[in-house]
């Protein structure tokens, strides 16, 4: 989010000790033990409980908190070829593991130190008769570290099944060895020179003359390696272990990324040579002259992320600045149309390769890139540089497109697609903005969340963002407003997002196990809240920062009111989660704190219409002065009931027609199409896509964070229409909890017929239905065991489970 750092408040170290003790002490009380279900090619593993046999290891001699990059590798002989051969590994801070000089996978999975991820897989189709080798090489950037990154030290952890022929575990006795690579150097970055607040962490460079090269083969001479040392702590232990350890180490709950080949569309630009693109195709080499600097400029095509892989050979003396950025800027600092490049520059990260004259070298950074366009600048002494090959590697969550929204509106099939390469843009081992940040947000992953379980309705990411916000909360009850991140910044409204989130999951999903193990977590966020409502029945002088939207009249992304005074914004947000909580709680037999919390949210919300409402205006003031208005409090007026349902219509009208009111941008669109949908105007919702369609405009091919010259081109609480598409226009929605009872309420607009699909617990829901004049006919098909409510021009139909014929 733009500008996030203004509202970062230093913790003192009291308050971070209490944080931890907090932590420590609550971490036996909270764990669960359980099969692991996600893990390599498919296979399934119980994990590790209690202390493990094998120990964390480290580099000797070089410092485990400084930006380093550690080599571990360990051979070992085979008689035969195993059946299975199944190992447990992490490492502090990022690994990639290497079998037999074959790149496996790359880990952990992204966690905080008190709740550390581990990967389990069976490398058995790896392994061949006589001598193997198996190799880990393990990055910390140290201090220029993103801010997501949680560690504690460079460390690795290995350790094989008891059924293993061979021990391979990692530990005071063992066999690996280690080196630093002292080819690997990091490239800091400040968020002055990328042009916004930056916390993505920094740039690698390659010195190629000082790198191993060849140390992931089993022929590879390893004589001056040296014997790894135990790191700071001699054990290792999974949850629920008696006594204690630095990581606690939990198994992977997510599948693992998906990497796959990603060729670049063209050369755009190439000064200093003719450069044509066999070495983008992977049709052979590009050859730098000595002596010659050169600069190419690569088009993607499309907004994409990943670790993009470059091969090259000779060039003694070279150097390649690779710099990657999600569009092209001009001398005014605009980015204008995407697909223009004439007279416009590149600005962004970069990474910096040094050929050593060696053959078939090849560079892939650790940290991931985000980019359209990539620069290579080249600069060569005095022997010629070969560019053999250089493509990205996507690598994102594997979600699947597994609904579908067809119309025969070209726009909206646009949108749609460009929607879903923004959600997958920005989803990896959590939901992220992808290029200046990589921070999971609560306000961002509610909106990413909703759209991943409507298209794909794969749940673990979602359900992983909600433990790991359970994860975060401090000893006040409220959660950090965006984690893991290494940098304590606290949104209390997103607290109430994070309580809306569960609601979400709990009306979509079916598993009231995995919500009641948030209850304690939900109590703690509405009992801060609830302190903080004074006599006049509104929550009064807020603490932190209390963002709502960026909205041009929020300062800063806050409400008037909220932080000196009454904010009816603030105030009716934190009626919209009673209301879901008491939900929550009462569908799960917690009546009492159901009452308490209804009880509450009618006081808040009477005291909002008491002294917010503008009885002559038919609208919502922004405070008790009733001097400003915007639609942000008007639509929450509308998804609280704080305003009549018979009146709803109207105010809805005036949200959307009113133009001196504070408008929303792009990521509360959200919560404005959600009250255009409860308001009964579902039939507007294709003509209020101008923020997306200027977007298409303009050359983006995700969506971006803002509406006007936004910072980041690729924000995914921007990629809503997914989810609206299906619950407004095809009108999917559940109207009971873990989506037992389904409302099909379509809302055609200016369109004839849609056809659509979506993904539910307990199969597909399958909408297909056509409209003339204001009669409607065609077919739905409900998963088996569920039930539902065809709704249309004010009549119903009952639906039951398979096909029926809609003709109405």
């Amino acid at each position: 989010m733009k500008k996030r750092e203004l509202a970062i408040r230093t913790v003192n170290s009291c308050y971070l000790s209490f944080c931890l003790l907090f932590c420590l002490s609550t971490i036996s009380v909270s764990s669960q033990e359980s099969v692991v279900k996600i893990n390599h090619e498919g296979k399934e593993f119980t994990q590790l409980k209690h202390a493990w046999t094998s120990q964390w290891i480290t580099h000797p001699t070089e410092s485990t908190l400084d930006a380093r990059k550690f080599l571990f590798r360990r051979t070992f002989d085979l008689k035969a070829k195993p059946e299975n051969f199944i190992v447990h590994l992490s490492a502090d801070n990022r690994y990639r593991l290497f079998v037999n000089g074959k790149y496996i996978i790359s880990g952990p999975s992204s966690s905080d130190i008190n709740n550390y991820r581990y990967e389990t897989l069976d490398i058995a189709n790896e392994l061949i008769v006589g001598k193997n080798i198996i190799a880990a090489e393990v990055v910390n950037f140290g201090e220029y570290r993103k801010a997501s990154s949680m560690t504690f030290q460079t460390a690795f952890i290995l350790q094989g099944e008891k059924s293993n022929v061979v021990d391979l575990n990692t530990g005071k006795a063992s066999k690996w060895k280690v080196i630093n690579d002292e080819g690997f150097k990091s490239i800091p970055f400040v968020s002055d020179s990328l042009r916004g607040y930056y916390a993505a962490g920094p740039g690698e460079k390659l010195i190629s003359k000082k790198h191993q090269w060849g140390w992931k083969e089993v022929d590879y001479n390893d004589a001056n390696w040296l014997n790894p040392k135990l790191a700071t702590v001699e054990f290792a232990v999974g949850r629920g272990f008696l006594y204690g350890s630095t990581w606690y180490l939990v198994p992977r709950s997510i599948p693992f990324l998906e990497e796959s080949e990603q060729r670049f569309s063209k050369v755009a630009r190439s000064v200093g040579i003719n450069a044509n693109d066999d070495f983008i195709k992977g049709k052979g080499s590009i050859t730098i002259p000595p002596n010659k600097k050169v600069s190419l400029l690569l088009d993607q095509s499309h907004h994409t992320i990943g670790h993009p892989e470059l091969k090259y050979s000779k060039g003694k003396d070279s150097r390649i600045k690779v710099t990657y950025s999600e569009a092209m800027y001009n001398k005014d600092w605009k980015k204008g149309n995407r697909n223009e490049v004439e007279g416009k520059h590149i600005l962004g990260y970069y990474d910096i390769i040094e050929p050593d004259g060696g053959m078939n070298r090849d560079f892939k950074p650790f940290g991931q890139k985000t980019y359209r366009f990539v620069q290579l600048d080249i600069e060569t002494g005095d022997e010629a540089l070969l560019i053999d090959d250089f493509y990205g590697v996507y690598t994102a969550y594997p979600f699947k497109e597994n609904a579908q929204f067809k119309t025969d509106n070209e726009v909206l099939t646009q949108i749609w697609d460009a929607s879903w390469l923004t959600l997958r843009n920005s989803a990896v081992e959590s939901f992220i903005d992808p290029y200046y940040e990589q921070l999971q947000y609560v306000g961002d992953t509610r909106i990413e969340a909703m759209v991943s379980i409507s298209v794909d309705g794969d749940d673990r990411l979602m359900r992983k963002a909600i433990e790991m916000f359970n994860n975060s909360r401090l000893p006040n009850g409220l959660t950090q407003s965006r984690y893991p991140s290494y940098i304590v910044q606290v949104i209390p409204t997103y607290s109430l997002l994070w309580v809306n989130m569960l609601h979400d999951y709990h009306m979509y999903k079916n598993d009231d196990e995995f919500v009641k193990r948030f209850v304690p977590g939900m109590k703690t966020v509405i009992d801060w809240w609830t302190a903080k409502v004074d006599e006049n029945d509104m929550p009064a002088n807020m603490e932190w920062w209390n963002f709502t939207d960026w909205a041009v009249g929020y300062p800063n992304g806050i409400p008037p009111g909220a932080d000196d005074g009454y904010s009816a914004s603030v105030a009716l947000q934190f009626v919209n989660t009673l209301q879901n909580a008491a939900q929550i709680f009462s569908d799960l037999g917690y009546n009492e704190e159901a009452d308490k919390y209804l009880e509450l949210e009618k006081r808040i919300r009477q005291s909002v219409v008491k002294n917010c409402f503008v009885k002559e205006k038919g609208m919502f003031a922004e405070t008790p002065y009733k001097k400003q208005f915007s639609q942000h409090t008007n639509i929450m007026a509308i998804l609280t009931d704080a305003i009549p349902k018979e009146d709803q219509k109207a105010l809805m009208h005036k949200i959307l027609d009113n133009k001196d009111l504070i408008q929303t941008t792009i990521y509360y669109k959200f919560y404005l199409f959600e009250a255009l949908h409860k308001s009964g105007l579902g039939n507007l919702y294709g003509s209020l896509l101008q923020n997306w369609t200027n977007q298409l405009d303009q050359g983006l091919t995700t969506f971006a964070e803002t509406d006007i010259n936004p910072r980041s081109e690729c924000h995914a609480w921007s990629a809503s229409p997914n989810y609206h598409f299906l619950k407004v226009i095809a009108g999917i929605y559940p109207l009971s909890k873990n989506f037992e009872e389904i409302g099909i309420e379509p809302h055609f607009g200016d369109l004839k017929s849609f056809e659509a699909v979506m993904p539910h617990p307990k199969g597909e829901i399958i909408v297909n239905l056509k409209k003339k004049g204001d009669k409607v006919k065609g077919e739905i098909v409900l998963p088996n065991g569920t039930t539902g409510v065809f709704k249309f021009n004010n009549q119903e139909i009952k639906l039951t489970e398979g096909k029926q014929i809609i003709k109405q």
